[in-house]
């Protein structure tokens, strides 16, 4: 299961979420350029958080659903 999820997630590009923290917004960075990069951030790992619960069994759901982002749940899963 976690192999095809994650065959899945690299099909989409979202498997660095799995395993990395969101990077760092470089210094300079206008703030309306930083809030866009921020939330575009957010966004992504949403949506892969959201595939991967998708995927569980309601058991595992409900004690997953708590995990704030897709690097989490991932680790918890493990």
């Amino acid at each position: 299961m976690q192999q095809k999820m994650f065959f899945y997630l690299t099909t989409l590009c979202l498997q660095k979420f799995t395993s990395e923290d969101a990077p760092e917004v470089p210094e300079g960075t206008s703030d309306k350029e930083h809030f866009m990069i921020v939330e575009a951030l957010k966004h992504s790992d949403f949506f892969c958080r959201n595939y991967i619960l998708s995927g569980l069994q309601d058991d595992l759901y409900n004690v997953c659903s708590e995990t704030k982002t897709s690097k989490e749940l991932w680790g918890a899963l493990e």
